[in-house]
């Protein structure tokens, strides 16, 4: 649609009306851009890819609201340059106060658009880091795998070598105990054999001390007969 210069207000008019009949369209497309994003389940919301950084959603949608919004800008600009040259003061005054709020609405509506734009990109680059993360996790988990695998083989093996040094232990202690009870049974023989000697030693002698005796009994016997024989020659002799 081409619009003149000519004509003053009439021609403003139909630029402000066709300014106003894009702005409620583009608001439109924002209400479904801001229904398409707060959808929780919409695949399109997180997958849709921006198209010459179009609003979150569908990008057809938000091509579409940047497209009006260019020409309502571009309708503002021309406008602006239209009210100037309005010869009436008061005309004049009220073109500029619509203009001006026309333009207010499309640059907060355009701040809208920009947001919902800086939010996908920010969630775009979130989910690609959640999967780059998921993947490098995913081919990580195997060396992780392989390192509990070693770890627990280590383990294992800690575990037997325990169970051996314990079993050689235990060994070691049977033994010990064997060579005690072997101890302790010759130092019972070796008691039992000193006492045999001891008792062997005082039998020999209470034998010399009872053959000691015995020649001295033999002794004193052999001097009772000498000393009767004398007695009973000296007496013979006397009587005679």
């Amino acid at each position: 649609m081409e619009y003149s210069g000519g004509g003053g207000g009439a021609t403003l008019s139909e630029m402000y009306q066709s300014a106003r009949r894009l702005l409620l369209s583009a608001r439109d497309g924002v209400a479904r851009v801001e229904r398409l994003a707060s959808a929780p389940t919409s695949s399109s919301y997180y997958s849709a890819p921006l198209v010459g950084g179009g609003a979150p959603g569908d990008p057809a949608v938000g091509e579409e609201v940047r497209r009006e919004v260019a020409q309502i800008q571009g309708l503002c600009a021309q406008m602006d340059r239209l009210w100037r040259s309005i010869p009436g003061k008061g005309q004049r005054d009220l073109w500029k106060r619509k203009v001006e709020q026309l333009s207010e609405e499309v640059d907060s509506l355009k701040e809208t658009i920009d947001r919902h734009t800086l939010r996908q990109q920010k969630r775009i680059l979130e989910a690609k880091e959640r999967a780059e993360l998921f993947e490098r996790a995913n081919g990580e988990s195997s060396h992780v795998l392989r390192i509990f695998d070693d770890e627990a083989q280590a383990m294992q093996s800690a575990r037997s070598s325990s169970r051996m040094l314990e079993e050689a232990y235990e060994t070691g202690v049977a033994i010990l105990h064997k060579y005690a009870d072997q101890r302790d049974r010759l130092k019972s023989a070796q008691r039992k054999a000193l006492d045999v000697l001891n008792t062997v030693g005082l039998s020999n002698s209470v034998l010399k001390l009872i053959e000691r005796r015995h020649r001295v009994d033999k002794w004193i016997a052999y001097a009772g007969m000498i000393i009767t024989v004398v007695v009973m020659i000296a007496f013979w002799r006397l009587t005679h």
